[in-house]
């Protein structure tokens, strides 16, 4: 698997760049639950000072994803079962009822563009390339929700997004599983595209349950 953590390019926004792929790492499971990090260790891994680092552990601790150890550094936090599927349960109601109207509305230009990004999601497992789908699979889904054109919603799912954990996900490279779920973006688009406004709310429930099965190394039905 594709590591989040390595030399940041040259150009980019240190902070922004490391916070983010950090972020990734938690989320992807790369960075398990308890770990603790030091800014130090990881401005070596990233090719950079420490004090872009200590920046965007000390904006991490604030979302949540690690929390401050005196005198050694960072440890990740852990998302407990209770919390996940709050996090899920909250996801559905945001997110599926929007589809019939999405399907009412989409435009063929709007579903030229949420293909490629299903499409860069669908490659991107394929190759193993994990900073890649997870950054794609927020980009699709929030680009389809910002067709509402709801700022709130969009800002509310990023957010429960931001929380969740997948610590399954490492163990899913060349799955069944992920090619599945990689897949359910297109099929999604499909069922958009008909105006198949039912089919894809039950396309989307079914899909945010994975973070619950698959996504946590739990088997589904």
């Amino acid at each position: 698997m594709t590591s989040h953590i390595g030399p940041v390019a040259a150009g980019s926004s240190l902070r922004g760049t490391v916070e983010e792929a950090l972020a990734s790492a938690i989320v992807s499971g790369e960075l398990a639950p308890g770990t603790l990090l030091t800014a130090p260790t990881l401005g070596a891994r990233f090719g950079v000072s420490a004090t872009p680092v200590r920046e965007a552990m000390l904006n991490l601790a604030k979302r949540g994803f690690v929390e401050t150890v005196r005198n050694k550094g960072f440890r990740v936090t852990d998302v407990s079962e209770q919390d996940l599927w709050e996090i899920v349960r909250i996801r559905q109601l945001l997110e599926v009822p929007p589809m019939r109207d999405i399907a009412r509305i989409l435009q063929p230009y709007a579903a030229v563009e949420l293909r490629e990004k299903a499409a860069l999601i669908v490659k991107s497992a394929a190759s193993a390339d994990i900073p890649t789908y997870l950054a794609a699979d927020v980009d699709f889904h929030l680009a389809l929700l910002r067709l509402t054109g709801n700022d709130r919603l969009v800002e509310l799912v990023r957010d429960l997004r931001q929380q969740t954990r997948m610590v399954g996900l490492a163990n899913l490279i060349g799955s069944d599983e992920l090619a599945r779920s990689a897949g359910e973006h297109l099929q999604l688009m499909d069922l958009l595209e008909a105006r198949d406004g039912r089919g894809a709310e039950q396309l989307m429930h079914s899909h945010i349950e994975h973070v619950l099965g698959w996504w946590s190394g739990r088997d589904e039905a």
